[in-house]
């Protein structure tokens, strides 16, 4: 099985990760930073917001299950790009919206994107599109975080679990296990 590897950031990593381990041809997701300027960060380091990473999640996914396109257009639908710099009460550079295509073709689908999504938003889209940059893979707490502790966070009971239902409603065709 061929996979590609898509890297967005959308906000808080929990948020998106929650959304992309439930999509039918999505294989793994990893939270991490990536478009900063120091090696090897921390997760205070990056909640800082001076090492310029953003908080970011890394897919791999099979293109034979699910296109780029797709993945790029649920990524629109589950966050509000049309903040600068925050995603709700989580404000900072290091929440911003903003793609890492991996080739020229990727970037060529997230321009597309953007203007697929305008047309949804009634504000511009703020999403950047950057070069792709080192990744660091967030501490081991930080993986499927929402999975193990979604329950009992408050933080993810207001904010993460929304955008889980949100999601669901809307692309219940691509989950890849149904939910009540």
């Amino acid at each position: 099985m061929t996979h590609e590897i898509a890297t967005l950031a959308g906000g808080c990593f929990w948020c998106v990760e929650a959304v992309f381990d439930d999509v039918i041809g999505v294989e793994s997701v990893e939270s991490g930073y990536t478009g900063g300027t120091v090696s090897n960060p921390t997760y205070k380091q990056v909640c800082g917001g001076d090492t310029g990473h953003a908080e970011a999640i890394r897919i791999a996914f099979d293109p034979a299950v699910i296109s780029y396109d797709d993945i790029l257009d649920i990524f629109f639908h589950i966050h509000d790009p049309t903040q600068l710099n925050r995603q709700g009460n989580d404000v900072g550079t290091q929440y911003r919206s903003a793609i890492f295509p991996h080739s020229p073709e990727q970037e060529a689908s997230v321009r597309k994107a953007i203007e697929r999504a305008q047309a949804d938003w009634g504000q511009p889209i703020v999403t950047t599109i950057e070069a792709k940059a080192p990744w660091y893979v967030a501490e081991d707490y930080h993986q499927e975080y929402f999975e193990r502790e979604g329950s009992s966070n408050p933080y993810c009971m207001a904010v993460v679990a929304p955008k889980l239902q949100k999601f669901r409603k809307s692309y219940a065709a691509r989950l890849k296990r149904q939910t009540a």
